[in-house]
């Protein structure tokens, strides 16, 4: 089994709630696609794929889809974000070590 440490500390900045949301568990999560970005760090890709499969553990109807962007020093061109915006209801991102 995998543990992973939340590395969050207590800050003075008050903390701004996350508004955008999408259930993805209604049916098992039949006709959801989630996206999943790897940012290019060593170990990210193997990260999120671990994501992936406990996400459709979980929500077995569940469309996965992989991104890499290959290298962690650059943001995201636009070509791979306007195919994870036009091809997925829910996107999450990860960082390697």
């Amino acid at each position: 089994m995998i543990k992973f440490h939340n590395p969050e500390a207590k800050t003075a900045v008050e903390p701004t709630p996350y508004e955008l949301s999408y259930d993805i568990r209604p049916n098992k999560g039949e006709d959801v696609t989630v996206g999943l970005l790897a940012n290019g760090f060593p170990d990210s890709e193997v990260f999120i794929k671990k994501v992936g499969e406990a996400i459709q553990q979980r929500l077995p109807n569940i469309h996965i889809k992989f991104w890499n962007k290959g290298n962690a020093g650059v943001t995201a061109n636009e070509k791979m974000l306007q195919e994870i915006s036009e091809s997925c209801q829910v996107a999450i991102a990860a960082y390697g070590h």
